[in-house]
Formats: C-alpha cells, structure tokens, sequence
C-alpha cells in the first residue's frame, strides 16, 4: 500500500467539527452528532479511542468507517430496518432519529479480547452465561453468544451486565429484548457469511438499536474496525493451533500495542501515539475495507472539515 496520502493526512485528520448552525450538537468518542428535528445528521471523525480514552486521530479513519457501515446497512436492510436516510459525505450520515436502548448488543463467535482477559481473571461471570472450564485463547464457541454491555456516556466506563439484570433495570422490555437479540444474531451470522467470502473471519461485533414506535432498527455503525474484530481467515487454524496472535484487521492491533507496549489499558493518562503506530492502525482499516468491500478507497488527502461544509450545503443540511 502506498502510504505517502496517509503520511500527507496526518496533519489534516478530522478532530472535531464546529458546524452551529447545524442544529443541536452531541459530541461522542468518534461521531459528532446534530439533530435537525427528526433527523441526525451523524459526522464520523477520525478520532480513535481505546479503553475508554481518546488518544489520537488516525487518517481516513472516519471515511473508512462511514463508507463501511453504509456498505452493510445497504446488505443487512433485508435481516432488521436501519436508521440510514442519506448518505450526503464520505464522512457524514442522515440518520432517522430513535430511541436508542441504552445497551450495547455484542456478539461474540470466539473467546478473545476483553472477553478472553475476563475470562482468565475470572469476571466474565458478570454477563450471567455459563462457560465451560479450559477453553483456549481464540477458540470458537458452538454458536455466538451475546453479552451486552450499558451505553455509558462519554467520560463513563460501559459496564457488562447479564440479560437477567436489564431487565430488571428496565433497559429493555422482555418483548423488545427477545427482538433485538433476535435481529442481533441474524446480523452477526450475515456478517460472518459475507466476511468468509472476502477472506475474513468476523469474530465479534457491537450493535445499538432504538425504536420508532414500535418500529425497532440498527443504529450507529456495523460491522466496521471500530466496532467489530477481523481475523484473516486462512491463518486462524495454524495460529490458533500453535497459541499464537490472529493476523488483525482492526483496532485491538492498538489495544494490543498500548498493553504490551505502554503498559496501559485504560488507567492513568493514556501514552502519545507515534505517527508511525497511526498509520500502521490505518493501512490495517484500509486493508479491512478493500478486503470486505472488493474496492480500494481512493485516498485524497484535504481538509475534511471543509469538504463536510460544502457537500451538506450542496445538500441543504446546512444553511
């Protein structure tokens, strides 16, 4: 890959954006929200966060993550309905305002990750599931589990929490539970498909849904770097059987180098990011996306901020 427009983005990555007059204004971890009576319009930044913390931006961050999750929202309208009205930038997505259920939906087809570490300290018993004793780093489950987490907001640590527990705090009706974990699992297993035939295995996921009336869709992003893990598929038999590391396409690649080697994971102040780890982190997200999609993204390297501005006036999102 050539990574001379990743070097010439790196000072040009988007942070934030300052967009008033575009209606009221909610800044998350990565998307900066504005809502326009019954729409949102949803900016997705380059911004990274890890542990909880925003540490730095990463070029085309945003781009690649917008682009993808309108890619499988367009292939998953037929399995649950999805928020997306228009897609007006690279970066930025109309959205149909809902009432999210403030529960994060992962789905998990493989011990690893946060759920790997849970489990060899023994916490993993918060999601009220029951896991055999001598499962292995990466083994696959019999079939997907699901174990949610609440939405914090940002500044706050999202909190695993066991279906038994939701639904007693009332984050969830019994009725609309059963839906989404429902509409949650046919998600993951279309995903899984497609994913196989790119080359990828998807191994778990992050959904968010919300309701309108008593319509209920998906929301926020799928099946992106950011939200999800990618393993190369044709490596995971041989790596797993020897204990070694999945080749990745996503963002535990900086969960992996800030815990090994900043000896971080989410206490205290978080380390600088070298230029060098930022565009490692963006040709993996680059390489997800051509693999997943069957395209390269045509890297142009510019003002984001500037290119938002024109393409939702164009639009007349923006006055």
């Amino acid at each position: 890959m050539d990574t001379s427009a990743l070097h010439a983005q790196l000072p040009l990555t988007l942070k934030q954006t300052d967009l008033p007059s575009l209606g009221q204004h909610y800044r998350g971890k990565v998307r900066e929200t504005y809502r326009q009576g019954d729409k949102l319009i949803l900016v997705t930044t380059d911004r990274l966060s890890a542990f909880d913390h925003i540490l730095t931006t990463i070029p085309f961050k945003g781009e690649v993550l917008n682009r993808l999750s309108a890619f499988w929202f367009e292939r998953t309208k037929h399995i649950c309905p999805n928020h997306v009205l228009d897609v007006p930038d690279a970066n930025v997505t109309v959205a149909r305002a809902c009432q999210p259920f403030a529960i994060e939906v992962v789905v998990r087809g493989y011990l690893t990750g946060s759920l790997w570490r849970d489990y060899q300290k023994g916490t993993h018993t918060a999601y009220g599931l029951p896991f055999p004793e001598g499962l292995r780093k990466d083994e696959a489950f019999p079939e997907p589990i699901i174990t949610p987490s609440t939405k914090a907001e940002y500044g706050q640590h999202d909190e695993p929490i066991s279906e038994k527990e939701l639904l007693a705090r009332g984050l969830a009706t019994p009725k609309d539970w059963a839906r989404v974990t429902e509409a949650a699992k046919g998600l993951f297993l279309e995903g899984q498909k497609w994913a196989r035939t790119r080359g990828l295995i998807l191994v778990d996921t992050k959904y968010e849904f919300g309701k309108v009336g008593d319509t209920l869709y998906v929301i926020d992003e799928m099946h992106t770097p950011d939200s999800s893990r990618y393993w190369v598929a044709d490596e995971y038999e041989a790596r797993f059987a020897k204990g070694e590391d999945q080749r990745m396409l996503d963002k535990e690649n900086i969960r992996q180098w800030l815990i090994r080697e900043r000896n971080f994971s989410g206490q205290g102040t978080p380390p600088v990011i070298p230029d060098s780890i930022r565009e490692d982190l963006a040709t993996k997200y680059l390489a997800a996306y051509e693999r997943i999609t069957g395209a390269p993204l045509a890297l142009e390297p510019g003002d984001v901020h500037a290119r938002i501005e024109r393409n939702l006036r164009a639009k007349g999102y923006l006055k």
